[in-house]
């Protein structure tokens, strides 16, 4: 209540009605060292109501995390560790981003995955050495998203036991009671999932947490979902069980009359006793304890199965396997045109052998986005340890579980889908981006060149709006030459998330006899060819678009024109570069065509205001893919005839 009334804003409510499950989680069955916050083999713990942050916060403080009082008390203030909603990377002890409704969730099911997964690696008999629990908390608006019935029919069908949530059922939205627009009943609709359900009936009672906490995990066939019937902003006398309380402070008045109600007798704010103080204190020694054991155990595992063990602490590290680079595949041209998804799914199963952490799937549609490893079963309930998992058609439940099995650690997770379909799991990829996460999205089927599906899956704005994220590398590589360097950029030389943006159709495999080596993609992008001499035009394009700039080129050149093509697959590795070097492939005062089949935003900073950008500002068609390419004015023609016209004047 303090630091919401202090910063003028904020949800009182929900984390006071949580404050007994906080309390009996954090104190008796959370495994956590708070001295050792990355400790491998703590439990995770996801506040998937973000905006319940306080209650997190309130914790982390009191068991003992570097999280000082002071820092409470600048809650929401710039430069403070105590944001609006929680952050990975910014405070101690939280696991990752969470206040968008239901991304914790997928975080937390993508997390207990890792953990099954890496334990049916690691694990040998006698040395459990992973094993650790998730535990995640949600709201009525959590399980309202979409996003929430995806993740928790996969977690379900996937027999996650190592997965316990808690549903604050406290009947409040913003809006007003939960009626308005819900009536689910979340027991039956997880239990038809195949979750495990419970209930506590009063959220203050804590002997009955407890055995609630105890009994879900003991389950250990089936995740586990216990509904807690709180109320939300307990022990105000004005506002409990109010709208009023779930997003704006209470407050003076309110507050005073809350800490009345409730028997609090300290008139200072923030003022925590040290009796108080002393119990939740109790995690640093538990916590110590803990970790203790569990290094005495692993000690003993090391030394008898030490390849095992050095395995998975390169894997905990993030170090990438010795020789992976020499297993890449290369592309002769004797493979005739090859569609960059299908050369991506060559990389795919050309690291697989090698590079154990490379682990995903696709969206249901394996098949067409190139992503499933050969000679491999899937990921299921029998088996965690196959190397293909199935999200199914839950494209934007796999965006959040890719980031949760990142978070988790021990993988390099990929997931494919239709690059239309990346609207569908975007605030994932946001997210996923804001924490600076190794996660691979395989984005194929990437332009009009698609064909006969027609507009409805011919992505056009998509391009650009992800290039709008910070933080987030998108690479369309032209031939399958660039695409093991793309590969190569998102394995190793990108610090966070990678959109591999890939055709559907199949493009020819460049000669770099004639050209410069697909190594420059590495750079964001290079010069693929000149006609010899000082240009007088640049041309740029990435993925298919490529082929037209250098047919352009060859024309020109007939004409007498001298132009320069650049392969520019991926913006955001060019603009990192320093400016000599950009200069040297853009250079200053000579005018540019961009060329890219999907809208030109993303291009007119690179052409500057004299370029020309040849893109789309319209919808697709449904024809073969080479008369839409025709039709809409992606020719070799059409790019000469606009150089011409800069060239001219």
């Amino acid at each position: 209540m303090d630091a919401v009334e202090r910063a003028k804003s904020g949800h009182p409510g929900a984390p006071m009605g949580l404050a007994p499950l906080g309390y009996v989680l954090w104190s008796r069955h959370l495994k956590h060292n708070p001295r050792n916050p990355d400790w491998f083999n703590r439990d995770r713990f996801v506040l998937s109501c973000g905006h319940a942050c306080m209650l997190i916060y309130s914790m982390l403080y009191l068991t003992g995390y570097e999280l000082s009082l002071d820092e409470l008390k600048n809650f929401r203030q710039w430069g403070s560790r105590t944001p609006g909603h929680p952050e990975h990377g910014l405070t101690p002890g939280v696991e990752t981003t969470t206040g968008p409704l239901g991304q914790g969730f997928a975080n937390a099911v993508g997390m207990a995955l890792a953990e099954a997964r890496l334990a049916s690696e690691m694990n040998r008999p006698g040395y459990d050495v992973v094993d650790h629990h998730t535990y995640f908390i949600v709201s009525d608006g959590d399980l309202m998203e979409g996003i929430s019935h995806e993740v928790a029919s996969f977690a379900g069908h996937l027999k996650l036991g190592k997965l316990i949530g808690f549903y604050d059922n406290n009947r409040i939205t913003i809006d007003g009671p939960t009626s308005l627009a819900y009536s689910d009943d979340a027991a039956r609709r997880f239990e038809a999932y195949g979750w495990y359900v419970d209930r506590v009936e009063d959220g203050n009672d804590l002997e009955a947490l407890d055995r609630a906490i105890e009994s879900a995990s003991s389950e250990g066939e089936r995740p586990s979902l216990i509904i807690v019937d709180t109320h939300i902003a307990y022990g105000s006398p004005n506002k409990q069980d109010t709208a009023e309380s779930h997003g704006a402070p209470l407050g003076a008045e309110e507050v005073a009359l809350a800490k009345q109600n409730l028997g609090w007798d300290y008139t200072d704010d923030f003022y925590v006793p040290d009796e108080a103080l002393k119990e939740w204190r109790r995690c640093l020694q538990r916590g110590a304890e803990v970790e203790a054991a569990h290094s005495e155990l692993y000690a003993e595992f090391k030394q008898e199965y030490p390849a095992v063990a050095a395995e998975l602490e390169r894997r905990i590290g993030c170090k990438l396997p010795p020789g992976w680079e020499e297993k890449l595949p290369s592309f002769s041209g004797h493979e005739g045109a090859v569609a960059t998804r299908a050369a991506s799914g060559k990389v795919i199963n050309a690291l697989a052998p090698v590079m154990p952490e490379l682990v995903g799937g696709s969206a249901d549609l394996s098949g067409s986005t190139s992503t499933l490893v050969q000679d491999s079963k899937h990921v299921s309930s029998d088996d965690y340890t196959a190397r293909n998992i199935h999200f199914g058609v839950r494209e934007h439940g796999m965006g959040g579980m890719l980031s949760g099995m990142a978070r988790h650690g021990g993988f390099i997770p990929y997931g494919g889908t239709f690059l239309i379909f990346s609207d569908y799991m975007r605030p994932s990829i946001r997210l996923a981006a804001m924490m600076g996460l190794k996660v691979i999205y395989v984005f194929t089927h990437d332009s009009i060149g698609l064909g006969e599906d027609g507009p409805t899956h011919q992505p056009v704005e998509q391009l650009s709006a992800l290039r709008a994220i910070p933080n987030m590398t998108v690479i369309r590589p032209s031939d399958a030459g660039e695409t093991v360097e793309a590969w190569r950029a998102a394995l190793s030389a990108v610090k966070g998330p990678v959109a591999l943006v890939l055709t559907r159709q199949k493009v020819p495999l460049i000669d770099r006899r004639s050209v410069a080596n697909a190594s420059g993609l590495l750079r964001g992008g290079y010069v693929l060819a000149d006609s010899g001499g000082e240009p007088a035009v640049v041309l740029i394009a990435s993925g298919s678009e490529v082929e037209l700039a250098l047919g352009a080129r060859d024309e020109l050149f007939e004409g007498g024109v001298v132009a320069r093509v650049v392969s520019m697959p991926s913006l955001e590795l060019f603009t990192a570069q320093d400016e000599g070097y950009r200069s040297s492939v853009l250079p200053q005062g000579i005018p540019r065509v961009a060329i890219e089949a999907a809208h030109p935003m993303s291009w007119y900073r690179v052409v500057g205001e004299q370029g020309i950008v040849i893109g789309l500002e319209r919808f697709g068609a449904s024809s073969p893919y080479k008369t839409i390419y025709e039709e809409l004015g992606f020719t070799v023609k059409a790019v000469a005839e606009a150089a011409r016209s800069l060239v001219n004047g």
